[in-house]
């Protein structure tokens, strides 16, 4: 324990001796434990004790609470924007080659100073993009890319606003800020119901922009690897193997989500090519949509449609084509064939859609063919 204490003195020395005075005596700015232990808290929270306490709970109905939260997180992230572009990089002040940190007291490089410590606070804010999961039960949606990409965000943050408030590296924060006014605005309004579902076609382009985020990144901060530029080559490593590492984290979600998307798409058409059998009967068709893109809204999975087969109601919440076959009833040469078909869609997480169109094909040749039975000969 002596020698625990002894290593965390060593790094609160060096801290103090080569941190920026400026943002020394900020809030969670003196020491990095604090953030690191909150850090943990979050991710014990919400992998262990949130679902344990959720277990035997009904989902929580959170759609006003998921608009108002979005809505609020567009305008933070419009803000910070705003704040850190104004201090540099959108002025001209700020080389995008090269842009060593100003640590004067001059008023536009506090203003950027501040920015940065805004921005750190943010990632906490986003903590509450993985409660509303917990809480509304969405659990498959809590993926390790997601706990670890919200989970670490905070601790990067940190070093950058105590050593190098400002600078080369706020190059991320104006990216990410943007991406992040893009998402939540997807976000809010997905969560206002399914009447805005046509406005958010180019919700499957956000994990696109995210990795192209990571792209920028990476090739902004490396570019000092091989420039001479007076800023600190640890956090150009720093900052460039963060992206590195998400970037490829993303990229295998992409490539999961499409590799799922394409293999729904051909159950759901063999499903529905297997429909009409000569014996009358007729699969269901179940869209399971689990694929955890960072967040899906409570007011989509209410507008479920709510299918009936044969007298019984599903309402697991999925989306269900069903189209029953032929039901004879024997009583001589006399059949009557009754077909209900359910050709309901349902957008998920990862952007799918499941059509069942065929089934309403059967419908019509079932009717056709019950009348034609009827007409005396």
């Amino acid at each position: 324990m002596a020698l625990i204490m002894k290593y965390i003195d060593s790094i609160s020395r060096y801290i103090d001796s080569h941190g920026d005075s400026r943002t020394k005596d900020w809030p969670m700015m003196s020491s990095p434990f604090p953030t690191l232990a909150v850090c943990l808290t979050y991710v014990y929270l919400v992998k262990v004790v949130g679902p344990r306490w959720m277990e035997n709970r009904k989902p929580l109905h959170l759609q006003n609470t998921l608009v108002m939260y979005n809505a609020i997180q567009v305008v933070f992230s419009a803000w910070l924007f705003y704040e850190i572009g104004i201090s540099g990089w959108l002025t001209g002040h700020y080389s995008f080659r090269c842009q060593p940190v100003d640590y004067s007291n001059n008023p536009r490089t506090l203003r950027m100073v501040h920015a940065c410590w805004w921005y750190y606070f943010s990632k906490f804010t986003e903590f509450m993009d993985t409660i509303f999961f917990v809480l509304r039960k969405k659990t498959s949606q809590v993926t390790t890319l997601h706990v670890i990409h919200h989970g670490c965000m905070p601790m990067s943050v940190w070093f950058g606003v105590k050593f190098t408030p400002g600078g080369h590296s706020t190059f991320f924060g104006l990216l990410n800020t943007f991406v992040h006014i893009v998402m939540y605005t997807y976000y809010m309004f997905s969560a206002m119901g399914p009447q805005y579902q046509k406005y958010l076609w180019w919700k499957k382009y956000l994990t696109t922009l995210q990795m192209v985020q990571f792209i920028l990144i990476m090739v902004h901060a490396f570019q000092l690897l091989f420039i001479d530029c007076n800023y600190p080559k640890a956090f150009v490593w720093w900052i460039g193997m963060h992206a590195v590492m998400f970037f490829f984290l993303f990229n295998e979600f992409y490539k999961a989500a499409y590799r799922s998307r394409m293999m729904k798409k051909n159950g759901a058409i063999a499903a529905a090519n297997g429909h009409a059998k000569p014996n009358g009967y007729c699969k269901s068709i179940n869209a399971h949509d689990d694929l955890a893109m960072p967040q899906t809204t409570e007011a989509t999975a209410s507008a479920t449609p709510v299918s009936k087969a044969n007298g019984s109601t599903l309402t697991n919440g999925h989306a269900n084509g069903t189209a029953n076959g032929y039901k004879q009833l024997a009583n001589g040469n006399a059949a009557t064939m009754t077909t209900a078909a359910n050709g309901s869609a349902h957008k998920g997480s990862n952007g799918g859609l499941l059509a069942n169109g065929y089934a309403t094909k059967l419908l019509d040749d079932a009717s056709h063919e019950l009348k034609q039975r009827k007409t005396p000969k």
